[in-house]
């Protein structure tokens, strides 16, 4: 690739470029060192020295991690990064949706985005800030870049959410749980209960194995706990950050090690299940190109229908924003 000045790049695999320091960017920073996946994390962020104290800090753990560079920088510093991660934007005050901040946070993505194409144009952008879905489609837009390799974190978090708070009803280990949220990582999100399972086994045939029977009444107060965790967690501690760290780790790991793995990431949607030229969340394989394909799973009339709503709430907002 070439660099600002016309300098041929080449991309560094085991390279990664956070652009935000805030609770988010530095909880992933932090996560992504104790992972051993890169060999080189640069920081960026407006207040240079916030850049360089979570450098500074996080370095200083080197001794009991991997060997590996981390350090503040600036944007010409990502001309070689494999992967860009964006957590810049506004945070999600007590009371305040995802989608309330959509105005200032697209406002931020229209000054950092053309500052990363400027220098990086083979990378791949990772969207973390939120509303996620809205900044995916705003930065692919704004990016030019492929679609493949414009996504989001989008509902990985809510579905570990999900995969957690089942295994507790259910006394099962989280990881042999199935199930994804599809959709909004907001409001309007979808449990998607028709493929969910425990280990190949149907969830409501396990959930009878385990001697719950109000299937209907379980699922509703599950879905309701998933979807308002992160304003509960705010409203407790003012951020979420540590679980979102996991989640990012966990795409970086499908990218950098091109595991294809499965995961529900918020990515431009072609169709599937009445949904187009909208970025939302659906099980999608995920390896060192992005995203290389979408995963159809089995979803009821009611779902499918909740999906499309969940598509117009959020083309409804795009279609008021000068993108």
């Amino acid at each position: 690739m070439k660099k600002g000045d016309d300098t041929v790049v080449e991309i560094n695999s085991r390279k990664v470029a956070i652009v935000g320091c805030g609770f988010v960017g530095s909880a992933s920073a932090f996560a992504l060192m104790e992972s051993g996946l890169f060999s080189e994390i640069v920081l960026i962020d407006r207040d240079t020295n916030k850049a360089q104290g979570e450098a500074l800090d996080i370095s200083h753990g080197l001794p009991f991690a991997k060997p590996m560079q981390i350090y503040a920088g600036d944007y010409s510093d990502i001309s070689d990064a494999a992967i860009i991660i964006v957590t810049a934007g506004a945070g999600q005050k007590p009371g305040e949706t995802r989608l309330d901040l959509v105005k200032k946070n697209v406002g931020i993505f229209k000054s950092v985005i053309p500052e990363i194409t400027k220098y990086n144009k083979d990378g791949i952008l990772l969207i973390v800030a939120n509303p996620v879905d809205i900044l995916t489609f705003t930065a692919a837009k704004l990016s030019g870049f492929d679609a493949n390799r414009v996504f989001g974190s989008g509902t990985v978090l809510d579905s570990a959410r999900l995969k957690y708070l089942l295994g507790e009803h259910l006394g099962v280990d989280p990881r042999s749980v199935h199930a994804f949220i599809i959709g909004e990582h907001g409001d309007s999100e979808i449990a998607a209960w028709s493929s969910a399972n425990v280990s190949g086994i149907p969830l409501n045939k396990f959930c009878e194995m385990r001697g719950h029977f109000n299937h209907n009444k379980a699922m509703h107060a599950l879905a309701d706990t998933v979807k308002n965790s992160a304003y509960e967690i705010i409203e407790k501690k003012g951020a979420t950050y540590y679980g979102i760290a996991m989640s990012v780790k966990r795409i970086c790991e499908a990218i950098v090690r091109d595991e294809k793995s499965i995961l529900p990431v918020s990515s431009i949607q072609k169709g599937n299940y009445g949904v187009d030229k909208i970025a939302l969340s659906m099980p999608a394989i995920v390896g060192k190109y992005g995203v290389e394909a979408s995963v159809p799973i089995e979803l009821s009339e009611k779902e499918q229908e909740d999906l499309k709503k969940s598509a117009d709430t959020l083309k409804a907002i795009i279609d008021e924003l000068d993108i």
